[in-house]
């Protein structure tokens, strides 16, 4: 879509066009063409379809937004920037300025935390697509078309980066790729400063002094943040989003990483916990111990349920070897098996099909190592 039709839309009639799009059953829009372009039809269909998909990450907004198929795919869920705009507003500070808005989608979670935003793009269809989000979420903030590496950030108290880790050949895997620069990047943090990067950051990228948070939802790593300045508390942190709110864990927690024999119960530990070297703050948290120094599971004889892990009670220990393993999966009936596996070189799918299983009865099986030896166990979530 280009700008000239995205102005379009914003119109009356763009707009009767795009409540008449969201309730067509035709996806070609063949109805719609007798009264509108074509190029007005696609552009309104795309809308439709793109802010159903939103719906997962903007919620209700998304029913009023507008978004790029690249936009979209790029910009955070509503539940993760909300949680980053609440550590810029709990610090004090007034103002933030987006170094690369996009659509907006950013700006959204500052300005609904009581911030004065500001953000600014190379793309003059995001820039404009922002300001139109902003105010079909009935909140207030300016947009301007600018390059980043060239704004005074003075008269903001935070900047806020998200780098485009993608360019024209496909996704960019070294910080030296991504736009902004790394360079920029790292200059940034002289300041109060938050940048999202990729959850696979390097740790040894991160600068001295500047914190390091990894984020998860629904038990997926969306993120690593890095705080600056006065919003730097920590070096490491792991913070967990679920349905019952938010925790989080610090380098400044108790930690024990001893290995220790296995205990009644496995523990899991997220994503973000794993990402930030936390694993030990996990063991401590449920009086255990690691099953293998570098495996990320955790084992203790104490039941816990804790936001920071999956929790499963160890019914059996099982043969490893396939041959034996599925004699014995076989033996208990068991013909609905979830795989999980840590620290060990196989598919679950693959296994799966091998151990070529029949029963009535399900089970939960891990494989991993322990103490340095390949284990299989079988265990049930609680």
């Amino acid at each position: 879509m280009d700008l000239e039709t995205f102005r379009w839309l914003l119109t009356e009639s763009g707009q009767q066009l795009l409540a008449e799009a969201g309730q067509t059953s035709d996806p070609e829009g063949r109805q719609l063409r007798r009264t509108y372009t074509g190029e007005q039809v696609a552009a309104a269909l795309t809308q439709a379809e793109l802010r159903t998909k939103a719906q997962g990450k903007f919620g209700d907004f998304a029913t009023g937004m507008y978004f790029t198929h690249d936009a979209l795919e790029q910009a955070t869920r509503l539940s993760v920037s909300r949680h980053r705009a609440a550590r810029v507003q709990a610090a004090g500070l007034e103002t933030v300025i987006d170094l690369g808005c996009g659509i907006g989608g950013d700006l959204i979670a500052f300005a609904l935390a009581g911030l004065t935003t500001a953000g600014i793009d190379l793309d003059p269809l995001r820039v404009e697509m922002a300001q139109a989000n902003l105010a079909a979420a009935g909140v207030g903030g300016a947009t301007m078309v600018a390059d980043a590496t060239t704004i005074n950030l003075d008269p903001f108290d935070v900047a806020f980066a998200d780098p485009a880790r993608r360019t024209a050949r496909g996704r960019a895997f070294t910080p030296d790729d991504w736009q902004p620069s790394w360079d920029f990047i790292t200059k940034l943090f002289a300041r109060d400063a938050v940048v999202k990067t990729a959850p696979g950051i390097d740790h040894g990228l991160i600068p001295e002094g500047v914190e390091a948070e990894w984020v998860s939802e629904g038990g997926e790593v969306k993120e690593a943040a890095l705080w600056s300045g006065r919003l730097a508390s920590v070096r490491r942190r792991a913070t967990v989003i679920g349905d019952s709110g938010l925790a989080t864990l610090t380098d400044e927690d108790e930690c024990i990483e001893e290995v220790r024999d296995l205990g009644r119960c496995l523990y899991e530990p997220d994503g973000a916990v794993i990402r930030a070297g936390l694993v030990g703050a996990v063991a401590a948290g449920v009086g255990g111990g690691l099953v293998d120094a570098k495996i990320a599971y955790v084992t203790s004889d104490e039941s816990f349920r804790t936001p920071f892990a999956k929790s499963y009670l160890i019914n059996e220990e099982v043969p490893y070897r396939e041959k034996q393993l599925r004699a014995a999966l076989r033996v208990r009936g068991i013909g609905r098996l979830t795989i999980k596996k840590r620290g060990i070189a196989i598919t679950p799918e693959e296994l799966r099909k091998r151990l070529d299983l029949k029963g009535d009865n399900e089970a939960t099986l891990v494989l991993t190592r322990v103490q340095g030896q390949g284990t299989a166990l079988l265990v049930a979530p609680f």
